[in-house]
């Protein structure tokens, strides 16, 4: 799109081999546009970024206080896990404490997206379940919630079934935008998913960040998810992951979910604001390093190691030379874009 700003660049040797366009908006929970670059208007599909609002009514439809979930659990069901053991763990007793099992998940099956894990399931001589897709607390969540409501469980995907409703509901509330069947597609574990321009996507994870603008279950409800994951930012995503890292270092200052096609939010509770962001190209790397530098910036945290190297990632060869980095752009980081990496990194 012509209007689309530049987001981050990889170069080598100095020189610009990639550069990655797209959009970026900073919004208060009142959705005043702190900061903007690009088309932040068209709206674009937030993937799996919402799975924190989408896991709102898990706990304001008392399923999560029925079954007694524990805050890994509420972690999880807010995740793109990668299929680690804990990961299997936590999402198999969510299911057990309704007196179900696997066999009712809808999301599909993959193998684990940690090599690790994808490795030792294959070395075990076992093939991959619903499990180890990379939604299935997500939709443990909803089994859970739709054994609270006393709903059958059966197609809880479709978008006619009550606990979608539910979600859509909740979606469209707290964005402010409309989810309705003129803007819904199917996501990749084939709930529904809904176009939304990316200010609205900023709006509701800053009142996700903050409460205001929601309602009283609801902002209790955002503050228990939130001290859920930055007490166990490992169910969120797992080993090396950029949510992870991020919120290892960074909870409960910061909090991130990443998303298919290169859409990255944040929220920063104590700022009280939300971001959303766009790589036009699909590129989650590039997104990552974008967040990295927005959060810098609007968090004013200029020293933490794991912002300096998303912000200036060193890029290797297989003999582990360095060669290059993906850097963000001087407009999103500002003064805060820290000195280039050397060949020791």
């Amino acid at each position: 799109m012509t209007d689309d700003a530049l987001l981050a660049q990889t170069t080598r040797n100095g020189i610009v081999e990639s550069s990655h366009y797209g959009a970026a908006i900073v919004v208060d929970a009142h959705g005043k546009t702190v900061f903007s670059a690009g088309d932040c208007t068209t709206p674009v599909f937030p993937r799996s970024t919402v799975k924190a609002l989408q896991a709102l009514p898990l706990l304001t439809e008392g399923a999560a206080d029925h079954f007694a979930l524990p805050d890994k659990a509420l972690a999880l069901a807010c995740a793109s896990h990668q299929g680690e053991p804990e990961h299997i763990a936590v999402a198999t007793d969510m299911l057990a404490r309704t007196g179900l099992d696997y066999g009712v998940l809808e999301c599909g099956t993959h193998w684990p997206l940690d090599t690790a894990a994808a490795r030792g399931l294959a070395a075990a001589g076992e093939a991959p379940c619903a499990l180890h897709n990379c939604c299935s607390g997500k939709h443990a969540g909803f089994i859970c919630l739709s054994c609270a409501t006393g709903q059958d469980v059966a197609h809880y995907t479709r978008p006619e079934h009550p606990v979608m409703q539910t979600v859509a509901q909740t979606l469209q509330e707290v964005t402010g935008a409309p989810h309705t069947t003129a803007n819904r597609a199917v996501d990749g574990c084939a709930i529904p998913t809904w176009a939304i321009p990316l200010s609205a996507l900023a709006l509701g994870y800053a009142r996700f960040a903050s409460g205001i603008g929601l309602s009283p279950d609801r902002a209790l409800a955002a503050q228990r998810l939130r001290n859920a994951i930055a007490q166990n930012p490992f169910m969120i995503a797992g080993s090396g992951q950029f949510d992870t890292r991020i919120m290892t270092e960074l909870a409960p200052k910061v909090l991130t979910k990443m998303g298919a096609e290169g859409v990255m939010i944040v929220a920063l509770p104590e700022q009280k604001l939300g971001m959303a962001i766009k790589c036009r190209d699909g590129g989650v790397r590039a997104a990552e390093t974008a967040a990295a530098a927005l959060i810098a910036r609007f968090a004013r945290i200029e020293d933490a190691p794991v912002l300096t190297h998303f912000m200036r990632r060193p890029l290797k060869n297989w003999n582990g030379q360095f060669v290059g980095e993906l850097r963000a752009s001087s407009l999103l980081a500002q003064a805060y874009l820290p000195p280039a990496p050397s060949a020791q990194n």
